[in-house]
């Protein structure tokens, strides 16, 4: 096997793609910190336990292990910062206030999560902890469509789900709430022969309402639709009431509501959602709530966030265009130098021609170059 080739689904980024996926994250990063976020850098390696607390059991499959030379212990290489971010703000930071963090960075994962999804994605995202209300989640939801606008994506369809809907249908019904693992998976297939065997031994109002959650999607008139054929139940009801009010605040975005979709059920506790774009199979980004993370570092705290992938992102993005450059001529003339660094602190890219390779440029185009005219270096315009 060549020694040049790569893993499956493992790819380098060259230049001008690499450039446009870095401007990204900065302009993310500079959007996050506008809204009050904290950056934070959780480290690459982590003691398996520690990823795989509380809900990120759900990633066991997908995370690289090792054994740590110096303990002995083994390790694992993230592949989601979520949980890491939790550990955080529970553990080390310890606040009591309202904290807004973000992140971004490479995560490695055993499988790719989609249809042509690299196996290292990276990573970008934003998280509130501390606040308990629909108000985090109405912010979320405005940071992630602000996010995809910031990358230049207008056409977004928001697919909106929230587990409370399934959990009070389960809450009072013992033999129900002892197969949540089997109702998620057949949910989220939608197998109503499977559903309509699993629960022919369930309450018959239970039964009626997990057989309607199937058929419970569509645009925003599904809210409409699930409060007449679902259980009068508080916890329905307020599901139903904070999807509607996310639907409302979701500006320019396509809703759809989907209430039998509960990927990641065993990880969040609330509302749902993920953002498709036109030309991605995948979704580009998912959040949510997930309030009990934090509980396995030792303090429970409301939170939720949403993440996506950049190199995914960037890829939607029109290729970047070359930037513009001055060339200068090799030397070592004070004179010279000077006059190249005042360029460059001003912001401008100075590339000095090499010897014999003084037309060779790339990804940058000069248009201007360095030049000695009347005993002084000075900035001519190319024609």
């Amino acid at each position: 096997m060549p020694n040049w080739l790569l893993p499956e689904n493992i790819a380098d980024v060259l230049p001008s793609e690499a450039r446009k996926i870095e401007e990204l994250r900065r302009t993310l990063l500079d959007n996050f910190r506008s809204y009050g976020y904290e950056l934070v850098m959780p480290p690459m390696l982590e003691y398996l336990e520690s990823l795989l607390t509380g809900a990120g059991q759900d990633m066991d499959l997908r995370i690289f292990k090792l054994v740590d030379q110096l303990s002995g212990r083994t390790m694992g290489v993230r592949a989601d910062m979520t949980t890491q971010v939790a550990r955080i703000d529970a553990h080390l930071l310890n606040r009591r206030s309202v904290t807004r963090l973000c992140y971004a960075g490479s995560v490695l994962q055993t499988r790719p999560s989609g249809l042509y999804a690299t196996r290292e994605p990276l990573q970008i995202g934003a998280e509130i902890y501390g606040h308990a209300g629909l108000e985090a989640d109405a912010e979320v939801q405005e940071l992630t469509l602000a996010s995809l606008a910031l990358a230049g994506i207008t056409q977004v369809r928001l697919d909106l789900c929230h587990v409370g809907v399934l959990r009070a249908i389960i809450a009072n019904d013992p033999k129900a709430a002892k197969s949540d693992a089997i109702l998620f998976t057949l949910l989220e297939s939608k197998d109503i022969p499977g559903l309509k065997a699993l629960t022919s031994d369930f309450s018959p109002e239970t039964r009626d309402a997990l057989l309607a959650l199937p058929n419970l999607y569509g645009n925003a008139e599904i809210i409409d639709r699930a409060r007449q054929v679902l259980p009068k139940l508080a916890g329905i009801t307020q599901a139903l009431d904070e999807l509607a009010l996310l639907i409302r605040q979701a500006g320019e975005a396509t809703v759809t509501v989907d209430l039998a979709d509960l990927r990641g059920y065993h990880y969040h506790s609330g509302v749902m959602f993920a953002a498709y774009v036109p030309g991605l199979p995948n979704a580009v980004a998912r959040g949510g709530r997930y309030d009990h993370v934090g509980e396995a570092f030792g303090r429970a705290r409301p939170a939720t966030g949403f993440s996506l992938d950049l190199r995914e992102l960037a890829r939607l993005m029109p290729g970047a265009e070359r930037r513009q450059a001055i060339r200068a001529p090799w030397g070592t003339e004070p004179d010279l130098r000077q006059k190249i660094n005042e360029l460059r602190r001003a912001g401008e890219v100075v590339i000095q021609a090499l010897p014999g390779h003084e037309n060779e440029e790339d990804e940058f185009e000069c248009n201007r170059s360095v030049v000695f005219e009347n005993g002084n270096w000075i900035l001519k315009t190319l024609g």
